[in-house]
């Protein structure tokens, strides 16, 4: 069974400003997604599976999904906030997303074969898909509780504008990750790549530490294991008052190592991440995707 690829792309970039997802970078237009699902094919991925919020679908639907027509099959669901599990209601002042997890979940009733998640507006490059795509694809039919992430090397992915956010992770000899700790501000400090701890201190770390990019590999019963532990999130009174605090997808899988009910193999791969973080970071992007097209690694026009 061919793996699908989940996109998530309800977010609006606060720090970029605009519709950082419909942004065309490439010489004819193309976004940042369109290489991804470009690669996604190569790598042998059969169905694309968008999350977005209701309010720019018609936008999405007319710049995005109409491309992809006779390429590859395509799905919409959508995020909001009062999308919870039932007997929950969203805080009346709250205006930030639930977060990544809650966004895979959102694709519960769409996917029912193993699958890819990514960002929308990272650039991964192909390796990266083809790690996840053999992975994904080698799985055994009915597989459950064996995951994978791609680990980036943290040295490859960091913006020149400012700091990312990233999952520094750990693995055993097994190559299977025993912790992901989500920092939100990781740039190079006097030399080193360092993150910003829990109180305020810089904290240096090898060049070649695997990072988490957002790009996992999941079976179907992940959705199960998500739903139940919102309701969790949901239930504790510090998430609720706090109208920032969201459900990533590195708490639902270190829950879950932690726990000892799955596995997640950490997939290694040479590849340099880059992206629109910042308005800033905009022509560097255009000027990396023309190398890759003047070096024969895409077309001049995807689709």
């Amino acid at each position: 069974m061919k793996p699908t690829l989940l996109l998530l792309a309800a977010g609006m970039g606060s720090r970029y400003g605009g519709l950082k997802q419909l942004d065309g970078l490439g010489p004819n237009g193309e976004t940042i997604m369109d290489y991804s699902i470009y690669d996604a094919i190569k790598a042998g991925f059969g169905k694309i599976v968008f999350v977005i919020r209701k309010d720019f679908e018609n936008d999405f639907r007319e710049k995005i999904l109409s491309k992809y027509e006779g390429h590859i099959p395509v799905e919409l669901c959508f995020q909001s906030l009062d999308s919870l599990p039932e007997g929950f209601t969203c805080p009346a002042d709250r205006v930030k997303p639930w977060g990544t997890n809650h966004a895979v979940m959102m694709a519960q009733n769409a996917i029912k074969e193993p699958f890819c998640v990514i960002n929308c507006d990272d650039f991964y490059n192909r390796d990266a898909f083809m790690v996840i795509g053999k992975f994904l694809s080698e799985l055994p039919e009915g597989s459950k509780n064996d995951y994978a992430m791609v680990g980036f090397r943290v040295g490859n992915t960091l913006s020149e504008n400012g700091t990312v956010a990233r999952g520094i992770c750990s693995k055993d000899e097994k190559e299977n990750l025993t912790t992901v700790v989500e920092r939100t501000e990781i740039m190079r400090v006097n030399g080193p790549v360092s993150y910003k701890d829990e109180n305020g201190k810089w904290v240096a770390v090898e060049d070649n530490t695997p990072v988490s990019m957002n790009m996992w590999g999941f079976t179907p019963d992940y959705f199960e294991y998500s739903v139940a532990y919102f309701k969790e999130f949901l239930s504790d009174p510090a998430n609720i008052s706090n109208l920032k605090a969201e459900f990533f997808i590195p708490l639902m899988v270190n829950k879950l190592i932690n726990e000892k009910t799955a596995t997640v193999k950490v997939l290694d791969t040479t590849s340099k991440w880059f992206g629109v973080t910042y308005a800033a970071d905009r022509q560097s992007v255009v000027d990396k995707i023309q190398s890759l097209i003047d070096s024969g690694v895409y077309p001049n026009k995807l689709f």
